[in-house]
């Protein structure tokens, strides 16, 4: 089993930047991507970023990049998702989640990863 805790979430007006945490405990040694994900009011889930816990190749969502950075602390078991230039689109709750068991790459479906945080609000104001 792998725990996730998110953190960072906040208000924020548009233009700023926050930064979310994503805390990992349990068998972390399975894991083998880790991704963020967001759900804005309204709509489905959609993929965010993701990032290879060894070796730390990344990928991003098209409204991610340029904008967004994830990295991971393997020391500290710990992601991050850097978020710069935010807009009020980018106003939803973001989940970080963890694949153990599909190794493709990049892993930007849902459905492939297998543990999930409970997430954190971001509200980026006009």
């Amino acid at each position: 089993q792998v725990q996730l805790v998110e953190s960072g979430g906040g208000l924020v007006q548009a233009g700023g930047s926050l930064r979310l945490s994503c805390a990992a405990s349990g068998r972390t040694l399975s894991i083998y991507v880790m991704g963020w994900f967001r759900r804005a009011p309204g709509k489905e889930r959609e993929f965010v970023a993701s990032i290879r816990w060894s070796g730390g190749s990344t990928h991003y969502s098209d409204s991610a990049k340029g904008r967004f950075t994830i990295s991971r602390d393997n020391a500290k078991n710990t992601m991050y998702l850097q978020m710069n230039s935010l807009k009020p689109e980018d106003t939803a709750v973001y989940y970080c989640a963890a694949d153990t068991s599909v190794l493709v790459w990049p892993v930007v479906v849902e459905s492939f990863y297998n543990y999930w945080g409970q997430g954190t609000q971001v509200t980026v104001s006009s």
